[in-house]
């Protein structure tokens, strides 16, 4: 029984720190496109913040500054496509696949420029990472009977990104519901000219919703090098961003609904690792590339199930010209 448990809550707090870089992406894909504009780029500007993060981390920044630093790619890569989008009225889908193009190709030329390990940077040490906030905590109440893993596996073994994450999802909804930003936002996503009518400006509140999904989508890097693995490998947001895409279509643009969808997909990703080398009864061992196919064919079928269904922001992917 205490094995059951430990299994239960080693899963339940891998699928939490699997979901966070999903959650804060979601989150960005959720402001981005409740305000008009559509950011298929959530992934482009992941990775690039996460290459940035391990670099600085690499050499010895300290891990809030390195965070930082993948912040502030991440950011100016959401100017870039809200300089192409908003103010130039740019196709968004273009401009966003361009950015992931961009982001893929360029990693892999200056890790390979710089580092010289085939992309890789090197491993980041401890003092530049987010470790645990209470390893000695967890170790103590692990052996407590039933809540004792739930405990140390669930709350105390993460790290303050966690956390922050956590809180993150219902000041989005604060902010998107609860307050006259919030408002605005929304409006100027289902319709910009009146918007504009009240005098308020489009560009403004657009430009802003794109900054703030890129500082996301930096923390979301960040949190893939600095907290989640200690180096960077070319490719390693692995489809997350689209993933991310896909938790925001299932919650239908809403920010607790699109963190729920986010959960499960860590979930699945938990229980695939998990059941690597299991040998079930009757069917023998689990073929590694099905498990890790899982999330990915959950996205497949979210999009392609919900999609059609999903109501999105009328103005979404429309660039707004005001009226003379």
């Amino acid at each position: 029984m205490t094995d059951d448990w430990l299994i239960v809550a080693s899963v339940l707090g891998a699928t939490l720190r699997i979901a966070v870089p999903l959650v804060l992406c979601a989150l960005a894909g959720v402001f981005s496109e409740r305000a008009g504009v559509i950011d298929i780029g959530l992934e482009g500007k992941m990775l690039a913040a996460a290459f940035a993060a391990a670099c600085l981390g690499a050499i010895g920044w300290p891990a809030w500054p390195a965070m930082a630093g993948a912040i502030a790619v991440s950011a100016l890569l959401a100017l870039v496509h809200a300089w192409a989008c908003i103010t130039h009225r740019g196709d968004q889908i273009v401009s966003s696949v361009a950015l992931n193009v961009i982001a893929a190709g360029l990693t892999v030329v200056l890790g390979l420029v710089w580092f010289h390990q085939g992309g890789r940077t090197p491993n980041i040490g401890d003092a530049s990472r987010f470790m645990a906030l209470f390893p000695d905590a967890a170790g103590a109440v692990q052996g407590w009977p039933v809540i004792g893993p739930l405990l140390a596996e669930g709350v105390l073994r993460h790290n303050v990104l966690v956390w922050v994450t956590v809180a993150l999802v219902p000041a989005s909804w604060w902010l998107l519901y609860r307050t006259r930003f919030g408002l605005r936002l929304r409006a100027v996503g289902e319709n910009p000219a009146m918007v504009d009518a009240a005098g308020i400006s489009v560009g403004a509140l657009r430009y802003g919703a794109v900054l703030l999904a890129g500082v996301l989508c930096g923390a979301a890097g960040g949190y893939l090098t600095l907290a989640q693995n200690a180096s960077f490998t070319p490719g390693m947001t692995a489809g997350r961003g689209f993933m991310a895409l896909a938790a925001m279509v299932f919650g239908k643009w809403h920010p607790l609904r699109a963190a729920v969808a986010c959960l499960l997909f860590g979930f699945l990703d938990a229980v695939a690792i998990r059941l690597q080398g299991v040998v079930l009864p009757g069917l023998g061992s689990v073929p590694v590339e099905l498990i890790q196919a899982l999330p990915y064919v959950l996205t497949v079928v979210l999009l392609a199930g919900f999609f059609g269904r999903a109501e999105a922001p009328k103005a979404l992917g429309r660039a707004y010209v005001k009226e003379r």
